[in-house]
């Protein structure tokens, strides 16, 4: 079991590299999947996922998450042949927090140095869009 900290690491790079791993037959788990960020306007990002809140209706979804960990894990399972039984197992095999808990603290955690962020402007954590969206 691989654990991955998500402290920094650009949201769609770490989606597209984990799920990737899922469909080898890995079983991963994500960390702090609150600091991970998005590249971008604030304003647009934000704009965007709320904009995929409104669709469609509360008995009938589509149902787009609002908390950090939530939202990491539907875009990674975005990324997986859902339909097929392929796909079905990988998803299984990931788990996303928030924080790190504590039955994971002793463990090997490694950082992925390909989808960490170098910008210093214009990106949003998952936490704050959380909080936009009144999920947090």
């Amino acid at each position: 079991m691989r654990v991955i900290d998500a402290s920094g690491a650009i949201y769609g790079r770490l989606s597209a590299y984990v799920a990737k791993r899922l469909l080898e037959g890995e079983e991963i788990t994500i960390i702090n999947a609150s600091k991970a960020v998005i590249t971008g306007n604030r304003s647009f990002v934000i704009g965007k996922f709320k904009e995929r809140l409104d669709i469609g209706s509360v008995r009938k979804g589509p149902y787009y998450p609002k908390t950090p960990e939530n939202i990491l894990r539907r875009s990674i399972g975005d990324m997986l042949p859902k339909k097929i039984t392929k796909g079905k197992e990988a998803l299984s095999r990931c788990r996303v927090y928030r924080n790190v808990p504590s039955d994971i603290e002793k463990d090997k955690i490694e950082k992925i140095a390909d989808v960490l962020t170098d910008k210093v402007s214009g990106i949003i954590t998952l936490e704050d869009l959380s909080k936009e969206l009144g999920g947090y």
